[in-house]
């Protein structure tokens, strides 16, 4: 498990490798990952838009960005959490994963949160020992 904390706001994540979507011979890998944002502080925040770095094990780059996660934007009370599971492929057998979460207070002010990096990791990674 992976967590940031920004401005009292926390966001986990869970990476998992699926196998059974993944190719190997065919250069295609699939992770799932389940991320759960927390407001832990004391007035209500919304998920406004998210920005995501993936980033494969050739150094590849790719930014995904959009309005919400999963077709939503969640408004989040003091204590409320909200979780939901996305997914990735990759033309290689590792990768890493990171970004942000803009979020907005009820009186209008935006902000980012931070999403911890993570590694997306399979068992067809080669292994070396140093």
């Amino acid at each position: 498990m992976y967590e940031a904390i920004t401005r009292s706001i926390s966001v986990s994540v869970e990476p998992i490798f699926l196998e059974d979507q993944s190719s190997p011979d065919e250069d295609h890998y699939v992770w799932a990952y389940q991320v759960k944002i927390k407001n832990k502080g004391l007035e209500p925040v919304q998920l406004l838009n998210r920005h995501w770095r993936i980033t494969d094990a050739r150094g590849q780059l790719q930014e995904v960005k959009g309005e919400g996660v999963v077709g939503e934007q969640p408004m989040l009370k003091p204590g409320e959490a909200f979780e939901y599971t996305s997914g990735t492929p990759l033309a290689t057998p590792s990768g890493i994963m990171f970004g942000s979460y803009e979020m907005a207070t009820k009186t209008g002010e935006r902000f980012d949160i931070e999403i911890p990096a993570f590694s997306l990791d399979s068992p067809y990674q080669a292994r070396q020992l140093n």
